[in-house]
């Protein structure tokens, strides 16, 4: 199926590239931090109808400006691409720093999301439950390489890795900036939902790996108790991109997710 390549322009002007693939309703798919819509090159044939991605401000074909990033900045990107589109709603399906966006659009656009999908994300702020010090260090680690095989061994169990030898699209977007890449890191950690999180009235399905060190999965429960309307699926070994590796399970909690709730 073919990937249609488009630009709108955010209200600071920045130009906001995006892609849509296939027809009917639209699924937004957002991607974590630092990264663009190639996050999702091996899995978005996975969501059946109209998928649509962005290219957040400092990644892919995406301007990169000095300043103007935040996950409510972002959030408002989002909204520009839809306004662009001429998608009155969609639903969103939104990973890791994407699934913060994600909260703030479902939160301040209600009207605009129609349902809503978190995965190994947090509400940020003094509520969520951080990684561990072992795991920031890993990831801080002088040796680039060091730091490269950690964040892998975050993202995926080691089954996966012996099994699957790259390229992955997971580890950040090659071609940012080095402003961008610190910017992104910024809007991700400054990122706080919980006074806004109640607000949320699309239904919601959070769905998280049980082994993610990256994100807690005491996040997930956080997120639940916080969200009208939502439920939680755990999966088991699942690491931060769980979504990649058991992609048949994630694909079709997500695809039925949708589906029972259209009716």
């Amino acid at each position: 199926m073919s990937l249609a390549s488009s630009y709108a322009k955010a209200s600071d002007g920045t130009r906001l590239a995006y892609q849509i693939q296939g027809t009917g309703p639209g699924l937004v798919l957002l991607a974590g931090q630092a990264n663009s819509h190639h996050w999702w090159d091996h899995i978005r044939d996975d969501f059946p109808g109209r998928t649509i991605t962005v290219d957040y401000r400092g990644t892919g074909h995406s301007g990169a400006p000095t300043g103007g990033y935040g996950t409510a900045t972002f959030a408002d990107d989002v909204i520009a691409v839809l306004d662009h589109a001429g998608i009155d709603q969609a639903d969103m399906f939104g990973t890791s720093m994407g699934g913060r966006v994600a909260q703030l659009l479902a939160a301040q656009h209600p009207h605009r999301v129609r349902r809503l999908v978190l995965g190994c994300t947090s509400p940020g702020g003094r509520h969520s439950v951080e990684r561990a010090t072992p795991v920031r260090r890993a990831l801080a680690h002088t040796d680039r390489s060091v730091a490269r095989r950690a964040l892998l061994e975050f993202m995926y169990t080691p089954a996966w890795l012996d099994a699957h030898q790259g390229p992955y699209q997971v580890l950040g977007d090659p071609t940012m900036t080095a402003h961008a890449r610190q910017n992104h890191l910024r809007a991700s950690n400054g990122h706080d939902a919980w006074d806004v999180l109640p607000k949320i009235k699309a239904p919601t399905l959070i769905v998280h790996g049980s082994d993610d060190r990256l994100n807690p999965v005491a996040n997930a429960w956080l997120l639940a108790r916080r969200i009208p309307h939502s439920q939680v699926r755990i999966l088991p070994r699942g690491r931060h991109a769980y979504f990649h590796e058991f992609r048949d399970t994630t694909g079709g909690l997500v695809t039925n997710f949708l589906a029972a709730a259209a009716h």
